[in-house]
C-alpha cells in the first residue's frame, strides 16, 4: 500500500550562493571558499531542483520541506547584510514551492541577531511568501531562547500559526572541548537539543506561548534520555521553579521531534514519550549524517504499527503544516 510522505527535514542551497561558488564570486559580502566549505563533502547540495526530485522519488519521498543550509544563518554579521541574504534564500524556496507545489514547501530563515528585523522577515515569510515558519538555531550567538528579548518573536509566530524548526548551525557545544571524530555533530548536535528543550521550558516560554509551534531536530536531542534528571532538579532545586509550576517532563508532549534517532530503540523510547502526535518524518537531506534509505528503514521497524508509521510519515506534518 503506497502512503504520502512528507519530509520536514531538507536542507537547499540557494542558486545564486551555488553560482557563487562556482564562479569565485562573493555572496552577500560572504567569500566562495567559506561558503563552499560544508558543501565540499556532500554533491547532492548542488543538485538542481530536478535531480533533487528524482532523488525523492526513488527515496519514495514525496514532499521537502525545504530550509536553507544552517551554515547560511549568519547571526554574527551586521543584520542589514544577514536580513539582504536570507531575503535572497526565502524568495528561492519559496519560488520552488509555487514551481513545484506538489513536490515542496518551505520554512524562512531569520536575522535573529535583530528580533525586530526576525519578525517582519517571518511576518514576510508566511503572509507573502506561504512558507510554513522558519528554520532557526538553538542560539544566536550565545543568547538562548528563554531571553526576553526574544518574546516578541515567540508572540508573532503564534499569531502566524508559523512552526519554529530547531537546529544547530556551526559549532556546537562539543566543540571547543573535544573537535575530533566528528563529535561536534554526533554528540554536539543533540546536546544542544537538549539546552534548547531546557531554554523553551524552564524559561516559562511554552507557557507565555501555549500556541507556539517547536519542532526539534534529530529527536529533540538528549531531552527524552535527560527528563527525568531535570524532573528532579526542578523537585529539589528552587532555581528550577522560578516560571515553571509543572515538572519538565509535562511539555514533552508541547514540542515536535523529527524522527532521526538512525536507531529503532531511540525511535521506540520518543515515541513512548512524548506521543506519536508529536513525531513528523524527517531526513536531513543531502548531508552525510542523513538516512540513507529512510522510508524503507521506517517501513520496517517491527516495534512501530502501522497507525504510528502513517502517522509519521505525513499525518502528523499534514495536520503541523496544513499540507
Amino acid at each position: 500500500m503506497a502512503v504520502r510522505v512528507l519530509d520536514v527535514h531538507a536542507h537547499i542551497t540557494p542558486a545564486s550562493a551555488l553560482r557563487a561558488m562556482q564562479s569565485g564570486d562573493n555572496w552577500f559580502g560572504i567569500s566562495a571558499p567559506a561558503l563552499y566549505n560544508q558543501h565540499r563533502y556532500n554533491p547532492r547540495t548542488f543538485w538542481t531542483p530536478e535531480q533533487r526530485i528524482s532523488d525523492m522519488q526513488s527515496l519514495g519521498v514525496d514532499v521537502h520541506v525545504l530550509s536553507t543550509n544552517a551554515n547560511m544563518y549568519f547571526y554574527d554579521l551586521d543584520p542589514d547584510q544577514t536580513m539582504a541574504m536570507h531575503r535572497e534564500c526565502n524568495d528561492y524556496v519559496a519560488q520552488l514551492s509555487e514551481e513545484y507545489p506538489d513536490r515542496f514547501a518551505g520554512l524562512a530563515h531569520l536575522p535573529m541577531q535583530d528580533v525586530g528585523a526576525a519578525i517582519e522577515e517571518l511576518t514576510r515569510s508566511v503572509e507573502q511568501l506561504g512558507l510554513k515558519g522558519a528554520m532557526i538555531g538553538d542560539h544566536v550567538n550565545g543568547r538562548t531562547f528563554d531571553d526576553p528579548y526574544f518574546n516578541p518573536l515567540w508572540a508573532t509566530a503564534e499569531r502566524l500559526g508559523a512552526m519554529f524548526l530547531i537546529h544547530q548551525g556551526g559549532g556546537t557545544i562539543v566543540s571547543s572541548r573535544l573537535d575530533r571524530y566528528h563529535l561536534p555533530n554526533t554528540i554536539g548536535n543533540l546536546a544542544d537539543r537538549a539546552v534548547t528543550f531546557a531554554s523553551f521550558v524552564f524559561g516559562g516560554v511554552m507557557d507565555r506561548y501555549p500556541g507556539l509551534k517547536i519542532c526539534l531536530c534529530h529527536g529533540g536531542g538528549y531531552a527524552c534520555y535527560g527528563i527525568g534528571r531535570m524532573d528532579r532538579g526542578w523537585q529539589v532545586r528552587p532555581e528550577a521553579r522560578v516560571n515553571i509550576d509543572q515538572p519538565p517532563s509535562a511539555y514533552l508532549s508541547r514540542f515536535y521531534y523529527d524522527c532521526l534517532t538512525h536507531n529503532e530503540e531511540g525511535l521506540r523510547m520518543l515515541i513512548d514519550m512524548v506521543g506519536i502526535e508529536q513525531v513528523v518524518f524527517g531526513t536531513d537531506w543531502p548531508f552525510d549524517m542523513c538516512a540513507d534509505w529512510p522510508v524503507s528503514w521506517l517501513l520496517g521497524l517491527e516495534s512501530l504499527s502501522r497507525e504510528e508509521k502513517d502517522s509519521i510519515l505525513f499525518a502528523n506534518l499534514e495536520r503541523l503544516l496544513n499540507i
